[in-house]
């Protein structure tokens, strides 16, 4: 997504005068999978933005002709590059994201930038310890092979299937792979792999800024990307903050697709109730 598209959509949203949305994406995903969220929150009186990481690529296609784009973007250049954005916003925004969207969007409210923040099924920060069976298989098309830490990695149908499609059926499943699935940088799995054993980890969250501000964590039950094990683990930690209201909240029978599935209404609807609660 071009930087020009980011800073008209900063504009507008400053003369709008209401409370921006940024809308974080995680691995594997474009802008675009916002798309009806962006106008669902339009609807109730926000401003959506739907930044890309640095150098996204307008359109799927482009993506899976250009998958050189993506490699080398590490998490803490990502989350630079968020929180530049937001410094742009004449108002403190809410913040949604899902799976290392959802890790950033911690990461920006644990630097004080997010009025209220929603992470839905969020890959891990340092000091989250559960690592679940599913979630190593979902993560072995990149970590098998060491030297995709500088490479962009696509997931073929199969691997899209039980890392994000798992819950619905075989005929959504390829139509959300066809519609959706893009390459992506190998380097923030590979962070996010050894952020327990690196103290100078980019994959750490200020979880106890008393700034953080109304954090919910969205779970989807059937995830095998992001079971609830490393979800409520993310919860429990975030839930030290005593400054800040901090919830969690399980969608039964959802697998990682559940922001771009047939059910993503009901997971928009979960966050947009949060966030009006506070904003």
């Amino acid at each position: 997504m071009s930087a020009e598209h980011d800073l008209q959509q900063i504009e507008q949203a400053n003369a709008a005068g209401c409370t921006p949305v940024v809308f974080v994406h995680g691995l594997w995903l474009l802008p675009s999978s916002w798309e009806r969220w962006a106008a669902v929150f339009a609807e109730a009186g926000f401003a959506p933005v739907t930044p890309g990481w640095p150098d996204d690529p307008e359109t799927v296609a482009e993506a899976k002709e250009h998958p050189e784009v993506f490699a080398h973007k590490t998490v803490g250049q990502v989350a630079d590059h968020f929180a530049d954005l937001i410094g742009k916003l004449e108002r403190r925004p809410a913040i949604i994201g899902h799976s290392f969207g959802g890790l950033l969007a911690q990461i920006l409210a644990g630097r004080g930038l997010s009025c209220a923040s929603v992470a839905i099924d969020p890959a891990p920060f340092q000091g989250v310890l559960p690592l679940p069976i599913s979630t190593l298989r979902a993560a072995a098309p990149v970590l098998t092979n060491p030297a995709n830490i500088h490479r962009a990695v696509p997931l073929t149908y199969d691997q899209f299937r039980y890392a994000f499609a798992n819950a619905v059926t075989e005929e959504e499943a390829k139509h959300l792979y066809e519609t959706f699935s893009v390459p992506a940088p190998g380097a923030p799995l590979f962070q996010a792999a050894v952020a327990n054993f690196n103290p100078w980890s980019e994959v750490k969250v200020d979880s106890e800024n008393p700034a953080r501000g109304p954090l919910l964590i969205i779970s989807g039950e059937k995830d095998h990307t992001v079971p609830w094990a490393i979800a409520n683990a993310s919860f429990k930690k975030q839930h030290r903050n005593e400054h800040a209201v901090t919830e969690i909240v399980e969608i039964p029978n959802r697998g990682h697709s559940l922001t771009i599935d047939n059910g993503w209404r009901e997971v928009a609807d979960t966050a947009l109730t949060f966030i009006k609660r506070f904003v």
